[in-house]
């Protein structure tokens, strides 16, 4: 495949649904699917929930860990390889699962997978998408990715579902194996462009190293971290979190299942004002929405009103801060080593994720009330935003 650049509605209409279908596939199977695998694999491996869950901590750590080596070799070698890379460690860490007869097997499989996060999901996305994409194309490119990629659990669950109840749980992780394989690798292959030529093969002057990240980063890095660990309490605890504030069972699924809708809602309103509306104005809109709803969030005591007006804020919030991530880095920072930049921003969050939901249970399991747990999630949330603010003021 030839890397000369096209016009850009051409790469948009090469790249963006390549990745946007491979990005289904990777966010389904490797971050939404345990959800319905969960139970299956531990009552046939004998593991408890806790244990079950800890390989999937394990994996959103390493995710974190291995981010911003990620953003620089996709700064250095462009996109293609480093997610072609994502899909082999993704089939090979489903074909371990599948084949998992021990804890340390089990334990392995979910370490790959965890490499496989690093290397294929958003934050690499994105930055592999900045390299060919520049300008105002870039950021529509993002928010036309996430519209597509948000079906991700959509498709999953039902999916997963589908295989365990018709099959197994190992032969649901079979079947993610190969779509990796046989899907994901291929599209990555063919759409994903290579390196651009730099320095001496372009005859261009060698880029400077990307200074130290200063205080604006942090502060960026720190709001991100706050509405991650939101996200990831909400994602594992939100039925229980209901259920204590009144709200009954078939109504907490109805108001999860407005998420969804929410955030493609939102992403489209975004895809629409990005000419007229810069980046950084559109973050201020999604975080000062998290806060609100998770303010609404503490209140709910019994309120079926509330409680669907809560769901609305979050899933708007939630879907414009995908694109928020992936945009407003580059008003605020340029677009020189934007790869390793996202990877920097990235590891503070997935940090966030992988602990929250233990660190939570810990809390309730030490006899924190909801009101008190939920006003604490409230306090993240706002404090998120002022963070973001700062990030703002100080660059």
């Amino acid at each position: 495949m030839s890397d000369a650049l096209p016009t850009a509605p051409a790469r948009l209409r090469r790249i963006i649904p390549a990745l946007g279908v491979a990005q289904v596939i990777a966010w389904g199977s490797l971050y939404y699917s345990i959800a319905v695998l969960g139970g299956p694999m531990g009552a046939s491996l004998g593991l408890s929930q806790p244990l079950v869950y800890g390989g999937f901590t394990l994996a959103l750590l390493l995710s974190g860990a291995v981010a911003p080596w990620v953003g620089r070799r996709i700064d250095h070698l462009g996109g293609r390889d480093v997610l072609s890379a994502a899909a082999l460690l993704g089939a090979a860490s489903f074909a371990t699962l599948a084949l998992a007869s021990s804890v340390a097997v089990f334990f392995v499989g979910w370490a790959l997978a965890g490499l496989a996060m690093g290397c294929g999901l958003y934050d690499a996305a994105m930055a592999a998408l900045h390299i060919r994409v520049p300008g105002r194309d870039y950021r529509r490119a993002v928010t036309a990715l996430t519209l597509i990629a948000g079906f991700a659990s959509t498709v999953f669950w039902p999916l997963s579902y589908w295989l365990v109840t018709h099959w197994d749980w190992r032969t649901a992780c079979a079947v993610f194996a190969v779509l990796h394989l046989a899907v994901c690798l291929p599209l990555y292959r063919l759409a994903v462009p290579g390196p651009v030529p730099r320095d001496g093969a372009s005859g261009a002057p060698a880029r400077p190293p990307m200074p130290p990240p200063g205080p604006a980063f942090w502060w960026l890095a720190a709001a991100f971290a706050g509405v991650s660990f939101a996200f990831a309490v909400l994602s594992a605890h939100l039925i229980a979190l209901l259920g204590d504030a009144g709200i009954g069972v078939d109504d907490a699924i109805l108001v999860g299942a407005l998420f969804g809708p929410m955030q493609v809602a939102a992403r489209i309103v975004e895809f629409s004002v990005a000419p007229r509306v810069r980046a950084v104005s559109v973050g201020t809109v999604a975080f000062a929405l998290m806060a609100v709803a998770l303010l609404l969030l503490t209140g709910i005591d019994g309120s079926r009103a509330q409680a669907f007006l809560f769901a609305a804020c979050y899933g708007a919030s939630n879907g414009i801060l995908t694109i928020v991530r992936g945009t407003v880095p580059a008003e605020l920072f340029g677009r020189e080593h934007y790869g390793a930049l996202l990877g920097r921003l990235a590891l503070p969050s997935f940090f966030a994720k992988a602990c929250a939901p233990f660190l939570f249970s810990v809390l309730l399991a030490a006899g924190t009330s909801q009101v008190a747990a939920t006003w604490g999630m409230a306090a993240a949330g706002v404090g998120a935003l002022g963070c973001y603010q700062l990030a703002r003021r100080t660059r």
